[in-house]
């Protein structure tokens, strides 16, 4: 597993040893950064340039550190597990990105109303919870009214063939899903303009 392009290009990324940890595969996440280099966005802006960025069950920070070396200028990345943190810690380090990002523990559900309460807001989020445990309909639940979520900023999600996903949502509109074997990466945009925010809720 490595970072594919970007500043950080070609370095390796370490993966914990017996954990449950499922790395975003190499070839999915190439098609992922594809899509999202292509997208068109509101007010022309891109959505890996600049973005601010929220890596949840961020497992070796695989995906948040794919986007910092593309352009991100933040990253922001939440693991329960503090092994898992460390690893992701390892790998900013390595890849010298220590200035552009964070690492916090915790609950990734719950982290999303202790991030509204604080006020901050993110523009590319990404959601990659461990399969077939109702985690990504949650997430997605809290997501589409959280103002984490920033007006125009995109939630991609990874997750099994077997879960069903809702793609109807109040904030949250679909614009893309693709499939590699078992894998589905689903793509959601928030809406702009008028949207329903919840900036609290539970701790």
């Amino acid at each position: 597993m490595r970072i594919i392009t970007g500043i950080a290009k070609g370095i390796r990324l370490k993966t914990p040893k017996g954990l449950n940890v499922r790395p975003t595969a190499d070839r999915v996440k190439e098609s992922m950064f594809s899509i999202l280099a292509n997208l068109t966005l509101p007010a022309g802006r891109q959505a890996l340039s600049g973005a601010k960025v929220l890596d949840l069950f961020a497992g070796t920070g695989n995906l948040g550190l794919e986007a910092l070396s593309r352009g991100a200028a933040f990253a922001l990345f939440i693991d329960h597990s503090q092994t898992s943190l460390a690893v992701t810690e390892q790998n900013i380090s390595n890849a010298r990105l220590g200035d552009l990002a964070r690492v916090q523990r915790g609950d990734s559900v719950n982290a999303l109303d202790k991030l509204a309460q604080s006020g901050q807001t993110f523009t590319l989020i990404f959601v990659d919870p461990p399969y077939n445990q109702g985690l990504v309909q949650t997430v997605l639940l809290k997501l589409d009214t959280s103002s984490v979520v920033a007006e125009g900023g995109l939630v991609v999600v990874e997750h099994s063939k077997h879960e069903l996903l809702n793609t109807q949502w109040q904030n949250l509109q679909l614009i893309r899903t693709e499939r590699y074997g078992e894998t589905f990466v689903t793509f959601f945009m928030r809406s702009i303009g008028e949207t329903n925010t919840m900036a609290t809720g539970g701790s």
